[in-house]
């Protein structure tokens, strides 16, 4: 049996030991969203040090730890806390988490983010529908050998972001009266910033907006079957763009105050997902 395949049925069958919920919607909860749980009807929680062999994030603002319940009626899990390929990890253990939850019952995976702003049109607070991504720049989660048991060899990326789900973003965004920016988005591997030179140069390939997450589990959820969606909330603008340097601690400021729009985006969405 494939070696990572294998790490994650053990995982599963950890998780499985604690909790037998079965989510239908997967939540990745980045920046900005932390306290989104407040919101939910926690059935369970689990916390990532208590799976044996998962990564743990070790980025502030991210707890580290799974939650099942319900948004209204609906089964979700989310994840409270993602791994970054800049900790060191290997992109196999970044993306072990959204195989896990797809493992676990999840069928959509819906990805959020704080990430800069590169399009001249966008602010920070902005939040921008992901169409779609560059992804040559961040390491391929499918490189080795394949998982046949999750996907096949070469999947296609014509539509990552399922277009159903981006209708329903779009549509709940207008009936809340929440401003929604569409674009791009690109990751980088970080953990530093990007130069002005850098966002010049993926200015030209057609980039909205860059972060240092979300592609690869965009991937990876993709060649497993699932439903992708994905919003990135704007929190500065990018290198060059302005005088000020960059830090993460704007980027959290700037998360903070865009989250209730945020969370309301996600939630009604989520609602509107009962069906498919």
């Amino acid at each position: 049996m494939n070696e990572i395949y294998r790490k994650l049925l053990e995982c599963r069958d950890c998780v499985r030991g604690k909790t037998d919920f079965a989510p239908k919607v997967a939540i990745v909860l980045g920046s900005g969203l932390g306290d989104y749980a407040d919101g939910i009807k926690v059935e369970c929680e689990v916390p990532y040090g208590d799976i044996k062999g998962f990564p743990v994030s070790t980025v502030p603002g991210h707890a580290g730890r799974f939650l099942f319940g319900y948004v209204d009626d609906v089964p979700v899990v989310c994840m409270k806390g993602r791994v970054h390929y800049y900790e060191g990890y290997p992109v196999n253990d970044v993306v072990l988490p959204a195989r896990l939850m797809h493992l676990l019952g999840a069928k959509i995976l819906f990805l959020t983010n704080a990430a800069g702003g590169i399009n001249t049109s966008f602010h920070a607070g902005d939040l921008m529908l992901i169409r779609d991504h560059i992804a040559i720049f961040a390491p391929n989660p499918l490189i080795g050998p394949n998982i046949d048991e999750l996907g096949t060899r070469f999947p296609d990326m014509s539509s990552v972001y399922d277009r159903e789900l981006q209708d329903i973003i779009r549509n709940t965004a207008k009936a809340n009266g929440i401003f929604l920016q569409e674009g791009v988005y690109t990751q980088l591997t970080g953990p530093s910033f990007e130069s002005p030179a850098d966002i010049r140069a993926l200015r030209v390939l057609g980039s909205d907006a860059v972060g240092m997450s979300t592609v690869v589990e965009a991937i990876a959820a993709n060649h497993a079957g699932m439903r992708v969606c994905g919003v990135s909330c704007i929190c500065n603008l990018a290198a060059g763009m302005t005088d000020a340097p960059l830090t993460h601690e704007e980027v959290q400021e700037a998360a903070d105050r865009a989250a209730p729009n945020f969370k309301k985006l996600v939630t009604e969405s989520v609602r509107q997902m009962a069906d498919l």
